[in-house]
């Protein structure tokens, strides 16, 4: 291979994949490189036929071959992998480890943690989506899980559904569903899977009970491709019922937060979902007040939902080994809700707002604390 035509392999090799996250090089998906009187001639192979990211990946690899200096022009062919490279892809990808076994196992370095509330309503899930987003921004590698089944939200707030309010499905790679990305967040919900009834009709709802919720959580945390993460979001539905069980039985080394408004009505039944994650061995690292008051344009503060709700949770949850505290205040803020409406997290839209900045500052907060570490088995061998 000449000089050029090795400079135009590593400049395409480096293009990233948006949806694995990773060089086309590392995936096996250039094929053949050379270069005739100036003509880049560049063959790549798609993981799937329909891959999403055809055009992009396509854009993506013409711009850099044409970037070397010496290439005038560039012929692409784009071909889809054969079934054998395909296994071969998942096997490296699985990095080793068997078919539906789940990553974020107690060895796992994944920082894994499940946003509860006691009751609906009072923002959780804005909360959770504006979290993850807040923490890519700080350049962590982030997924989250929508596992509020019954009233999933998550695509709509990360802007991850069209005009007819329909969300991507993660798209297949054998036994492998890659989920979609929404800036720089690695997102599924059981929103992805359903489909309208008909054309102009709402997107299905789901009615199940525990079995069938728990093996969905389950196949979240197993079927679907996350890959390396540094911090996994759970945007767990209100209540204690049965996900929380299943998530407690699943992942019982996560962290949990705890989100509340400042009213009694809201606080009272925000302890238990504490409580019962406390049960099945998972860690509490704070309450979350959302909903605070709302500052108007003289000055003043209008407590809308109350006060001091927030704080009466972390008493409440707070033991003698185990003491709970207020992590984020989050006051109101119209604006804010507006973008989410509008499905821009108010952390991007909106970042000088004041229950922008309040997220932003936990997830600094989050970003900067360490691991638990002891117990887990360290991805090293001593020679």
């Amino acid at each position: 291979m000449s000089d050029l035509a090795s400079r135009v392999r590593t400049a395409v090799g480096s293009v990233i994949d948006p949806e694995l996250r990773r060089p086309l090089s590392d995936l096996d998906m250039v094929r053949e490189v050379s270069v005739d009187a100036g003509t880049a001639h560049v063959a790549i192979a798609l993981t799937i036929v329909g891959c999403p990211a055809a055009d992009r990946i396509s854009r993506d690899v013409t711009d850099a071959a044409a970037a070397v200096t010496g290439v005038d022009a560039v012929d692409l062919e784009v071909g889809v992998m054969t079934p054998d490279e395909r296994r071969a892809l998942t096997d490296k990808l699985r990095d080793g480890r068997p078919a539906r076994q789940m990553p974020f196992g107690r060895d796992s370095l994944t920082r894994v943690i499940a946003v509860t509330s006691g009751k609906g309503g009072v923002g959780k899930s804005s909360v959770t989506a504006n979290l993850a987003v807040a923490l890519a921004e700080q350049g962590l590698s982030v997924g989250l899980i929508d596992a509020d089944v019954h009233g999933f939200s998550i695509p709509g707030l990360v802007g991850l559904v069209d005009a007819d309010g329909r969300a991507p499905s993660p798209t297949r790679i054998d036994d492998l569903m890659l989920p979609p990305v929404a800036y720089g967040v690695k997102v599924v919900s059981i929103g992805m899977f359903l489909r309208r009834g008909d054309a102009d009709g709402p997107v299905g709802a789901v009615a199940w009970r525990g079995p069938m919720l728990h093996r969905t959580v389950q196949q979240f945390l197993t079927d679907v491709f996350f890959g390396d993460l540094d911090v996994l979001l759970l945007d767990m539905p209100p209540g204690t019922g049965d996900v929380a069980i299943s998530v407690g039985q699943l992942l019982p080394h996560a962290e949990v937060l705890v989100v509340t408004t400042p009213q009694p009505a809201a606080s009272d039944v925000a302890v238990r979902s504490g409580l019962v994650a406390r049960q099945t061995g998972q860690r509490l690292i704070g309450v979350v007040e959302n909903m605070s008051a709302l500052s108007l344009p003289d000055g003043t503060a209008l407590e809308v939902f109350g006060s001091g709700g927030g704080r009466a949770v972390a008493d409440a949850l707070t033991t003698a080994s185990e003491p709970v505290e207020v992590v984020a205040s989050i006051p109101l803020s119209p604006a804010f809700r507006q973008a989410g409406d509008d499905g821009v997290p108010g952390v991007i839209a909106v970042p000088e707002d004041p229950a922008a900045r309040a997220i932003t500052a936990l997830a600094k907060a989050l970003a900067a604390r360490p691991r638990d570490l002891p117990g887990r088995a360290l991805p090293f061998t001593t020679g």
